[in-house]
């Protein structure tokens, strides 16, 4: 399964709390829902749909799959409520044990297990493995290459701070550019694979 990584990033690489105000306070983070006023169907809002109607699953950490838990079970009879919904789900976690697994098709990680379950996920047969937020589990997808795509839905605005997806361990790890889409809000999609060893 490719796995096709998608976040929302400010201009200074902060992705923490782009949806609500109560998101992830985590460090008294105080700018939650920032991505609001740069959201827009067709360029933003089709960066996501695309990612779900490509996948054949999706992968979250314990946060990010918790807070989507709460969200979309109750929006049923939307179009892409549904397909969340059905899609299978990953969920990498140390903490939550199977009983917490109340949305639908739900299959859990352990913490401990996580590089080596998701590198068999990775080549186990199928299409692709949406990731959507969930920046610890991110980080630790670019570190050990364990992702195939990575479309990062850049917003003009800095934050000042807060969490990143990016590994802070000193590697260095070349990219290419595939493709380059700019909303009428001066938002930048731009979709990255890792660059063929020379």
């Amino acid at each position: 399964m490719r796995i096709v990584i998608t976040e929302f990033v400010s201009l200074d690489g902060v992705v923490q709390a782009p949806g609500g105000a109560e998101e992830d306070t985590d460090g008294g983070f105080a700018h939650g829902g920032w991505s609001h006023p740069f959201f827009d169907p067709e360029v933003v809002g089709g960066t996501f749909a695309d990612a779900t109607a490509e996948a054949d699953g999706l992968l979250f950490g314990r946060r990010t799959w918790q807070t989507m838990a709460g969200a979309w079970p109750e929006r049923a009879g939307d179009p892409f409520a549904d397909r969340m919904n059905a899609l299978p789900k990953y969920v990498v976690s140390a903490t939550l044990g199977d009983s917490d697994l109340t949305w639908e098709n739900t299959t859990r990680i352990p913490g401990d297990q996580a590089v080596s379950r998701l590198r068999e996920l990775h080549a186990a047969p199928g299409g692709d493995l949406a990731v959507m937020g969930s920046p610890t589990l991110v980080r630790l997808l670019l570190a050990e290459g364990l992702f195939d795509e990575l479309r990062l839905i850049v917003m003009p605005v800095l934050l000042g701070g807060g969490k990143s997806v990016f590994p802070a361990d000193g590697g260095l790890r070349t990219l290419e550019l595939v493709s380059t889409v700019t909303s009428k809000a001066g938002v930048n999609v731009c979709t990255y694979r890792p660059a063929a060893a020379k």
